[in-house]
């Protein structure tokens, strides 16, 4: 199990969507929180609910994209409530244009923020747990991750979130031995805003913030269809697997079928394949040497 009352928790991306349901359901379950975000006011204001609320909680600037702004981050969080026992790797960036349209500073931020902004600050928080022997990584994947092909028109994003899922299950082989323990969330449809604000959260360096709305073209149309429910909603499953361990965390049951499809069907579909070649064209002889090659 995994204790949140009393643990000192950190939440990037924690000014909004989903970020602010985990940071207010942390302080509610009794963790001093620490509510990350790149739009500082908004990281205030979330505090500020938490401390009307009778929780402990402080805001901090940081840009996940920079590890600089990361390692500031930790330095000020933990000076301020201790070690971080509870990571929260949250902040994202989405996008729903075809790859060959998008630039360069499009396809950079989109990965950069969603995968590099979650190694990264995982990176900069574990020596301290590891140390600890405690703490807990939990990362906002995407059921875009776990299941790519569901959502059309969305290949950086999808990438950098089954980044993510790979990154947490191998950490989780290599961090068991430290009593560290990682969890995929995939949300599968909460209402974030950020339709209406992704632009606004984009670095200088990709480009500066804008005020474009998030368009959705019809290829995704079924991204607009599924329900979605709040993030106040959502983040109480987020913390029991949080607290027992899982692995994952998702919130659509549903979403079960088309892991079967995807899954059961196509990759399966695969494995039947290569076993019909094995059957048809014999086994190759293993490599002598292992993974090396003999020297030519």
């Amino acid at each position: 199990m995994t204790e949140i009352a009393g643990r000192t928790a950190l939440v990037t991306g924690g000014g909004s969507g989903i970020g602010m349901g985990l940071a207010k359901e942390l302080a509610r379950q009794g963790a001093k929180v620490a509510v990350a975000d790149i739009m500082p006011d908004n990281a205030e204001k979330v505090v500020a609910a938490i401390r009307e609320s009778g929780g402990k909680a402080m805001a901090v600037e940081c840009d996940v994209c920079e590890r600089a702004s990361i390692a500031a981050m930790k330095d000020k969080v933990t000076a301020e409530l201790g070690p971080v026992h509870l990571l929260f790797a949250n902040a994202g960036a989405s996008s729903f244009d075809p790859l060959v349209e998008m630039s360069d500073d499009d396809v950079d931020w989109i990965l950069q923020v969603n995968l590099h902004g979650v190694m990264n600050t995982t990176r900069a928080f574990l020596p301290d747990m590891i140390a600890a022997r405690e703490g807990h990584v939990c990362a906002t994947a995407s059921m875009a991750g776990l299941l790519p092909g569901w959502i059309p028109v969305h290949a950086p994003y999808s990438a950098a979130k089954a980044g993510i899922i790979g990154l947490m299950m191998n950490l989780a082989l290599e961090l068991a031995q430290h009593n560290v323990f990682t969890t995929s969330y995939c949300p599968g449809g909460v209402a974030t805003g950020m339709k209406d604000n992704n632009a606004r959260y984009r670095p200088a360096r990709f480009g500066g913030p804008g005020e474009t709305e998030l368009h959705v073209g019809e290829a995704s149309e079924n991204a607009k269809s599924m329900a979605f429910y709040t993030p106040d909603a959502i983040a109480p499953m987020v913390l029991d697997a949080v607290r027992n361990n899982r692995a994952f965390v998702f919130d659509h049951p549903e979403h079960r079928d088309i892991f079967r499809r995807t899954y059961s069907g196509v990759v399966e579909a695969c494995y039947d394949a290569v076993d019909a070649w094995h059957a048809q064209h014999g086994t190759p002889e293993a490599n002598p040497h292992g993974a090396r090659l003999a020297a030519s």
